[in-house]
């Protein structure tokens, strides 16, 4: 087994961009939820006309479906993915405009008939009842309140209940939770058709997945470095040494709504 020193450096060194989790096989499990946002979006682009995909990522879960509408948009913040997502969307001949999270979004109302989310940073109700035509949907996975916990306290110790930034009642901020989520929609004027919520179980076989992690989903703890968490990481690594895989829970409800 390599050593600690060793692993941290391979956790430290894996590039973070997008939104593949591929590396993690055999290092890391997660527990996916049971509703499968994945083909649920598969059965909704195949029956629509202009899709969008907000913080997309790297693009990769839009371009896991097989069949696309004629119309394909995406946005995300972050431009290292806004350059992945072209790539990986260019198949649908979809664009792809950088767009920060909170921001107004480019479109122009009643553009599209499904709007599509998967942990969004930020949702602004508003703009999604905007560009959305009558009867679309938006469907959307989302983190919840205290996900990841019990790795955000081994490295920080005990936190206070999280309070979320406020953007006012037309967002909502990503772990504001699904009551919340529900609350933004209906103030914007939209009809909440589904909200469901699993804690769902998370394996951490090494350390290097930890950094690798924490890097990745850096809300979990945000000001992680490696210097400045060493003395954490290398009791974390002699946990795992002893009792096996550290066990977390993350927190996912999926929403979706419908425009009137």
């Amino acid at each position: 087994m390599s050593g600690f020193e060793d692993l941290v450096a391979e956790g430290a060194a894996v590039p973070t961009e997008g939104w593949d989790f591929s590396w993690f096989n055999g290092r890391a499990t997660e527990q996916r939820p049971s509703w499968g946002y994945a083909q649920m979006l598969a059965v909704r682009m195949a029956k629509a006309e202009a899709v969008l995909d907000i913080q997309t990522g790297g693009g990769e879960v839009l371009a896991s479906v097989p069949v696309a509408p004629p119309v394909v948009a995406a946005t995300e913040s972050w431009q290292p993915n806004v350059q992945i997502a072209r790539r990986n969307l260019a198949k649908f001949s979809a664009s792809v405009a950088e767009v920060g999270d909170a921001a107004d979004l480019p479109f122009p109302s009643d553009h599209f008939d499904l709007i599509v989310s998967r942990h969004p940073v930020v949702t602004r109700w508003d703009e999604v009842r905007r560009v959305l035509r009558p009867n679309g949907t938006y469907l959307s996975q989302q983190v919840g309140s205290g996900s990841v916990r019990e790795l955000t306290e081994f490295m920080m110790g005990p936190q206070r209940a999280s309070v979320h930034q406020s953007l006012g009642p037309l967002a909502t901020t990503a772990g504001a939770g699904p009551i919340a989520a529900a609350a933004g929609a209906e103030v914007a004027g939209l009809d909440v058709v589904d909200l469901r919520q699993e804690a769902l179980r998370m394996e951490f076989y090494d350390i290097a997945a930890v950094v690798h992690f924490l890097r990745k989903v850096i809300w979990i703890v945000p000001d992680f470095t490696v210097d400045a968490y060493r003395d954490r990481l290398a009791e974390l690594h002699h946990f795992i040494e002893r009792h096996g895989p550290f066990v977390a829970y993350s927190q996912r409800f999926l929403i979706e709504v419908r425009k009137g």
